[in-house]
C-alpha cells in the first residue's frame, strides 16, 4: 500500500481497539490474531541521525506477526541528556524522522526511559521489540528485564557497521573537513564555532585545494591534448606509408625491369632501327647482264677509277651502254 501522510502522534488519536484487550502468546501471535485487532508492537529509542540500522530495526519490530501495529516510542530530549548525553538532532526533529518511516504506524512522543505496567496499559502493548543485548541504564542491569520476565519481549537483530555513534566518529575524525566544507558553502566561523586562526587555515587550504584542482585539470587536459595529437600523428604517418607504397608500386611499374616504359622505349627504338636501315630489292626482279650485289649505274655516270683514255674510246663505251638499252627494251 503507498503511503500518504505520515505516521499520527498517539496523543492525537485513541487506540482502535473495540474488543476487550486479551493478552496474548507469542505462540498465539505467530498463528495470528482474531480479525477484529492486529498485534499491538511496541518499539522505543532515541533515534538520533536516523539512519539504516533505525530503520531495519523496525522492518524486523513490523514483520514479527502476520499481522501487528508498530507504536515507537521517543525519548525527550530531557530524559536523554540526562541518562545518555547530548543529542544532535532536538526531539522535535527525532519524532518528524519517524513519523516517516515506512514501517511505523504510530509515534509516541515523550516515551518513558523505563516501561511501566501503566504505560503499557494505557497503549494497549501486546509485545516489546528491541535488540536482546541487556540494555543497562537508570541504575538497572537491564531496563528490559521485566518485560522479558514477563513474556513480552521479542528480541530483533542489530545492523553491524552502522550507528549513531559512528557517524558522530566519523563526523569528529574529519572535523577540518566539514569546517572547510561548511566555511566554503557559507557558513559563518562564529555559526561553525570556529576560532579567527583556524577559519584563516581552512579557507587557506580550500583556495591551494582549488590551486590543485586546477592544475590536475590542466595535466588531464595536456594529456588528453597530447593523446589526440599522438593518434592524428599515427594516422598521417600511416597514410604518408600507404601513399609512398603505393608511389613506389607505380614507379616500378612504369620505369622497373619489367616496365611500361622499357618496354615502350624498345617499340619505339625497333620502330626507328626499321626507319633508318636501307631497303633491299627483291629476288624475283631481272639482273640480266648485271652482278646480284651491285645495282646498276646511270648511262652517264663514268667510272672514276678507268676514265675514258681517248675520244673514240669514249664514243665506243656510249654506243655499246646504247645498245644495251636496246637489248633490255
Amino acid at each position: 500500500m503507498t503511503l500518504t501522510a505520515p505516521a499520527p502522534f498517539a496523543d492525537e488519536t485513541s487506540c482502535q481497539c473495540q474488543a476487550p484487550h486479551e493478552k496474548l502468546t507469542i505462540a498465539q501471535a505467530r498463528l495470528g490474531t482474531p480479525v477484529d485487532r492486529p498485534v499491538r508492537v511496541y518499539a522505543d529509542g532515541i533515534f538520533d541521525l536516523f539512519h539504516s540500522g533505525h530503520a531495519r530495526a523496525l522492518m524486523q519490530a513490523k514483520t514479527l506477526f502476520p499481522n501487528s501495529y508498530l507504536l515507537v516510542g521517543v525519548c525527550s530530549d530531557d530524559l536523554t541528556h540526562k541518562f545518555k548525553g547530548f543529542t544532535v538532532m532536538n526531539e522535535t526533529e527525532r519524532y518528524e524522522a519517524l513519523r516517516h518511516c515506512r514501517y511505523v504506524d504510530e509515534v509516541i512522543r515523550d516515551a518513558p526511559w523505563t516501561l511501566t505496567p501503566e504505560f503499557l496499559e494505557k497503549h494497549k502493548i501486546d509485545f516489546v521489540a528491541h535488540d536482546d543485548i541487556p540494555y543497562s541504564s537508570a541504575g538497572s542491569d537491564d531496563v528490559y528485564k521485566h518485560i522479558k520476565e514477563a513474556g513480552m519481549f521479542v528480541p530483533t537483530q542489530r545492523t553491524e557497521g552502522i550507528s549513531t555513534s559512528d557517524i558522530i566518529t566519523r563526523i569528529v575524525r574529519d572535523y577540518d573537513v566539514y569546517a572547510r566544507r561548511n566555511l566554503q558553502r557559507g557558513y559563518t566561523a562564529k555559526e561553525l564555532n570556529v576560532s579567527f586562526i583556524n577559519e584563516k587555515k581552512y579557507r587557506f587550504q580550500n583556495q591551494v585545494d582549488k590551486m590543485k584542482e586546477k592544475v590536475k585539470n590542466v595535466e588531464e587536459k595536456s594529456k588528453e591534448f597530447v593523446y589526440k595529437v599522438e593518434e592524428k600523428s599515427h594516422d598521417l604517418i600511416q597514410k604518408w606509408e600507404e601513399k609512398s607504397r603505393e608511389f613506389i608500386g607505380n614507379f616500378l611499374e612504369l620505369f622497373g625491369p619489367d616496365g611500361a616504359w622499357k618496354q615502350m622505349f624498345q617499340e619505339r627504338s625497333g620502330r626507328m632501327l626499321q626507319a633508318f636501315s636501307p631497303r633491299q630489292s627483291p629476288n624475283s626482279s631481272p639482273t640480266r647482264g648485271r652482278s646480284p650485289s651491285r645495282s646498276p649505274s646511270p648511262p652517264w655516270v663514268f667510272n672514276k677509277a678507268s676514265p675514258p683514255s681517248s675520244p673514240k674510246a669514249a664514243s665506243a663505251s656510249l654506243s655499246s651502254m646504247s645498245e644495251g638499252d636496246e637489248d633490255e627494251k
